[in-house]
C-alpha cells in the first residue's frame, strides 16, 4: 500500500488522547469571538461512518505564520499527503483575490460570513454527526483559525437537489447573508449535461456577480463509479478563473492504487462518511491555510468579474414562489399545506379531483414537487398556456424517502403572461400531490 491510513487513524485516536494539536486539519472553537451557524437545509442524516477526523487543534505555528509551509500542513493530516492534495489541486489557480480578501477580513478582526450551498453531502449526510461533516470542519477551521472575528456560517446543502433548485433557492437560502466565500457542491446532484451546465453556470455567476464581491470555491465531489458533472463544472470554473478542489481526483486514484476502498469511505455509493468528510475537510483546511500563509504576496485589490457568459444568462433572477407569494386563479381540490419543512408553504391534495390553475409572468417556468415513499403518490399533467409539456410521478414507493423534486416545464426568450395548469393524469392509480413551489425567472 502507499499510504497506511489505519495506522494513521490509531495515531490520531492516540493524538486525541494526549490532546496533540493540529496546525491545518479541522479546529475547535476559537474563545475570543461569537461564533454563529445558520443550517438553512434539512437535518443530517445519523448513519455511523468509518472512524475519522472530527476537528482538531491548531498548534504553535498558527495559519498565517510564513514558518509553515504544505509539507509541515500536510504532515499533520490523518488522511491527506502530498499526492492526494496535488490532485485535488491540478488546476489553474485562479483568482484568489477574494478568498485573500475574506482571510485578511477575519484576521482583522471583522466579522465574516463563510457558506456552502450543494446536495445531501453538503448538508451532511452519512457523517455519523452533523459535526463530522466537511462543512461543520470548515466552520471549525474557521473558528479555531480567527479567534478574534465573528464567524457566521450558513449551511445551504439540502439533500437531493441540482443547482437548477440551486440557483433559484441561492438568494434567500445564502446570498441574503452576504457570504464573504461560498462553496458550491452540485458534482453529484448534477448530470453532466447542457441543462446542467447552464444552471451551474448561471448559480455560479450570480454569487460572483455580488457587489459585494464574495469569493467562490468549486468542489467537485464523486460516486463510486467515477460518476460526476466534474468535467462540466470545471470548464466553467477555468473560464471564470475561480479556484477548484476535486475530492474524486483524490479518492479515486488512491482506491485504484489499493491505498483504501470505496467502502472505507462511504456506506452507500455516494456519500461520504467520517473519513470522506475529514478528507475533503483536510484539503480545504490545508487550501485555505496556505493562501492564508501567501497574504503578503497576494494583491490587495479584488478583482472585478467581468466575464462573459459560458452558456446563457436564463436564471439570473430566479426564484421560489411559495403559497403565500402567489394566489391560484383556481384551487380545484388543493389546499395550502406545509408537506416539506425545508419548503413551507405549498399546495396539496389527496383526491386530485379538480386542476390547479396559476398566471404567471416568466420566461422560464419550472415545478417543485414532492415525490412520495407511502405510495399514494399520484401521476399529474402540467399544461402551460393549454398544451400540456409534461406529467409529473409523485410516486417514490420503495425509495430511500420523501424529497424535494424540481423540474422544468417551460423556457423561452422573453418574459410574459402564462397559464400554468396541473391535473391528475386519467391513469394515476395514487392521487396524493403537493406542489412545493413554483420556479420563475
Amino acid at each position: 500500500m502507499k499510504k497506511a491510513w489505519r495506522q494513521k487513524i490509531e495515531v490520531m485516536t492516540l493524538a486525541l488522547v494526549l490532546s496533540v494539536s493540529c496546525a491545518a486539519c479541522g479546529s475547535a472553537n476559537g474563545e475570543n469571538g461569537t461564533n454563529d451557524t445558520v443550517q438553512t437545509g434539512n437535518e443530517t442524516d445519523s448513519n455511523v461512518g468509518t472512524e475519522g477526523l472530527e476537528g482538531t487543534q491548531s498548534g504553535e505555528n498558527a495559519p498565517g505564520g510564513n514558518a509553515v509551509t504544505i509539507d509541515d500542513l500536510l504532515a499533520e493530516c490523518t488522511y491527506l499527503d502530498k499526492e492526494m492534495y496535488e490532485r485535488a489541486t491540478a488546476y489553474p489557480e485562479g483568482d484568489i483575490s477574494r478568498i485573500a480578501a475574506a482571510l485578511r477580513k477575519a484576521e482583522a478582526g471583522e466579522a465574516v460570513t463563510i457558506g456552502v450551498i450543494g446536495g445531501s453531502i453538503t448538508q451532511g449526510s452519512s457523517a455519523s454527526s452533523q459535526d463530522s461533516c466537511y462543512a461543520s470542519l470548515l466552520k471549525k477551521w474557521w473558528e479555531e483559525t480567527f479567534p478574534q472575528s465573528e464567524i457566521t456560517f450558513i449551511n445551504a446543502g439540502v439533500g437531493s437537489t441540482t443547482s437548477y433548485l440551486g440557483v433559484h433557492r441561492v438568494e434567500e437560502d445564502l446570498l441574503s447573508y452576504e457570504p464573504d466565500l461560498v462553496i458550491v457542491e452540485f458534482g453529484v446532484n448534477d448530470a453532466n449535461s447542457n441543462f446542467y451546465k447552464k444552471s451551474y453556470d448561471n448559480l455560479v455567476r450570480r454569487i460572483m456577480m455580488e457587489e459585494y464581491n464574495p469569493a467562490v470555491l468549486l468542489l467537485f465531489m464523486t460516486m463510486e463509479d467515477g460518476t460526476s458533472a466534474q468535467g462540466n463544472q470545471s470548464l466553467i470554473g477555468f473560464q471564470y478563473e475561480i479556484p477548484m478542489i476535486s475530492y474524486g481526483n483524490i479518492v479515486l486514484d488512491e482506491i485504484k492504487e489499493g491505498s483504501f476502498t470505496w467502502d472505507d469511505i462511504s456506506p452507500d455509493n455516494i456519500h461520504p462518511n467520517n473519513m470522506g468528510h475529514a478528507i475533503v475537510a483536510e484539503t480545504l483546511d490545508v487550501y485555505l491555510t496556505d493562501i492564508y500563509n501567501r497574504l503578503d504576496e497576494i494583491e490587495t485589490e479584488v478583482t472585478p468579474f467581468n466575464k462573459d457568459v459560458i452558456t446563457k444568462e436564463v436564471y439570473m433572477d430566479a426564484t421560489i414562489l411559495y403559497a403565500d407569494d402567489i394566489e391560484p386563479i383556481q384551487w380545484g381540490s388543493f389546499e395550502v399545506a406545509d408537506i416539506n419543512s425545508r419548503f413551507p408553504g405549498n399546495w396539496y391534495t389527496e383526491s386530485g379531483e379538480e386542476s390547479l390553475i396559476f398566471e404567471v409572468e416568466a420566461a422560464n417556468i419550472g415545478i417543485m414537487y414532492q415525490e412520495m415513499v407511502n405510495g399514494g403518490g399520484g401521476k399529474y399533467e402540467v399544461y402551460v398556456d393549454g398544451e400540456h409539456v409534461t406529467t409529473l410521478n409523485a410516486d417514490f414507493a420503495g425509495g430511500w424517502g420523501d424529497y424535494s423534486e424540481a423540474y422544468e416545464i417551460y423556457t423561452s426568450a422573453e418574459r410574459t403572461m402564462h397559464t400554468v395548469e396541473i391535473k391528475k393524469a386519467e391513469d394515476s392509480e395514487g392521487s396524493v400531490f403537493a406542489l412545493l413551489g413554483l420556479l420563475i425567472s
